[in-house]
């Protein structure tokens, strides 16, 4: 299969707005999988935490762009956890990448502290979710949060992330849908 230089992953993405269009479900890909990939590396990233799988797209990134990472990714769908994995294995990042099937409200809890890089693209950030996600990076950390333009629960969590008082933040786009914040 031929591969796109500025996206090596592009046909994970396509399969996810497939699968997406086929079934109707919830797995949408991030537009920036190269982005986060850079991100992970200048972060010399040895741990990353990713809340929201999909087909696994944005995994496959993070663990391409840093190599010496392992990858831990929540996915609560099954059908889309399995997918994720064939994915992962295709392309080689199949030991370096685990799915931890389940919601992030239960899985999140069972994770050991240490992250380097973390990244929210499941759904409507929410308040909670966020203090959790600034307990498992370490200091100096980088949390990557998309969605920010969802209203509700997201704008609580942009205060936060803008705050000054625990993170350090930017956001990446013209729609304020991204985020990059540094833990403090």
């Amino acid at each position: 299969m031929a591969r796109n230089k500025e996206d090596p992953f592009a046909h994970v993405r396509e399969a996810t707005l497939k699968h997406r269009a086929k079934h109707g479900c919830g797995a949408w890909p991030y537009d920036n999988g190269p982005l986060l990939g850079l991100l992970a590396g200048l972060a010399d990233a040895r741990r990353i935490l990713e809340c929201g799988c999909a087909l696994g797209y944005t995994s496959i990134s993070f663990a391409h762009g840093a190599p010496k990472a392992k990858v831990d990714t929540i996915e609560r769908d099954s059908e889309h956890a399995r997918l994720a994995r064939e994915n992962f294995a295709a392309e080689g990042f199949d030991k370096r990448i685990t799915v931890h099937e389940g919601d992030f409200a239960t899985v999140l809890p069972t994770l050991k502290e240490g992250y380097d890089v973390a990244f929210f693209d499941g759904s409507t950030p929410v308040p909670a979710l966020h203090k959790t996600l600034h307990r498992l990076l370490k200091t100096g950390g980088v949390l990557i949060t998309a969605n920010l333009n969802h209203g509700g629960t997201a704008n609580a969590v942009r205060t936060t992330l803008f705050d000054g008082k625990t993170w350090r933040s930017a956001l990446v786009d013209e729609d304020g849908e991204t985020a990059i914040s540094v833990k403090l």
